[in-house]
């Protein structure tokens, strides 16, 4: 279940890089980048980042089951709606559309909550894994 939040932030990284590269273009031809596009642009590079994070501290921190469903779908929901918001209501201009922000951020709240939960609730011996007994290599 974490292979999703892990492909999806590095889709989100991608998508961010290429909207880096039309920033670019737009500046190199004299013209202005408009500001929703730059908030949308910073925000999918951070979340996507944390995705990525994500993905690898869900299971190593135990969450399991409805929980661990739910922080994925919750945190990748959030991850697309904050930029998306942004960009398709102020680039589209469909105002309407920017309250539905606060339903993305809950759910990045709520995610996070979760993982705070799984955090504090674990037996403190599981948090980051037995060692293997393996010699790390010295390149």
């Amino acid at each position: 279940m974490t292979k999703p939040l892990k492909a999806s932030g590095f889709l989100g990284l991608a998508t961010m890089m290429v909207v880096g590269l039309y920033q670019f273009t737009l500046l190199a031809g004299g013209n202005a980048v408009p500001g929703w596009m730059i908030g949308g642009h910073a925000h999918l590079g951070v979340i996507s980042i944390l995705a990525i994070v994500m993905g690898f501290a869900v299971p190593v921190i135990g969450v399991t089951g409805r929980l661990r469903t739910a922080v994925t779908g919750m945190f990748i929901a959030g991850q697309w709606g904050i930029p998306g918001v942004v960009w398709i209501g102020e680039g589209a201009e469909l105002p309407f559309l920017m309250p539905t922000a606060f339903l993305w951020g809950i759910c990045l709240i709520v995610s996070m909550l979760i993982m705070l939960y799984a955090t504090l609730t674990q037996d403190s011996s599981g948090i980051g894994g037995e060692a293997t007994g393996v010699t790390p290599a010295d390149d």
